[in-house]
């Protein structure tokens, strides 16, 4: 009975399949054109180009706290592009896509706003 059992397990651990223990994530840290970071700047993610450019349908928005982050969980593991945006400086003209995210793991991009 204990081979039995114990030759079950064994087949368990080979044959199933790898769990994801952690979500996509993104962590977005901003910065000014002197290197300090950000508190309350408004951080949106959009997948199209066309809805970045337009700002409409963006798919996540957050707010940098004191330290000039903010995160973004249960993503899908795709491309994003990044609009940062405090007062009249944002992030456009550079560092406005973010290549695709590793699957499960714990992404970090660091955005300038001018």
């Amino acid at each position: 009975m204990k081979s039995i059992l114990a030759l079950t397990l064994v087949f368990n651990l080979v044959l199933a399949k790898p769990t994801q223990l952690f979500n996509t994530s993104l962590t977005v840290t901003v910065r000014d054109e002197l290197g300090n970071t950000v508190e309350g700047a408004t951080v949106k993610l959009y997948l199209k180009e066309e809805d970045y450019t337009k700002e409409k349908n963006q798919i996540e928005e957050g707010t940098t706290d004191a330290k000039g982050v903010v995160k973004f969980k249960k993503l899908e593991p795709k491309s994003y592009f990044i609009l940062c945006r405090k007062g009249d400086k944002d992030n456009t003209g550079g560092g406005e896509k973010v290549g695709e995210l590793k699957k499960g793991e714990f992404n970090k991009v660091t955005v300038v706003i001018q």
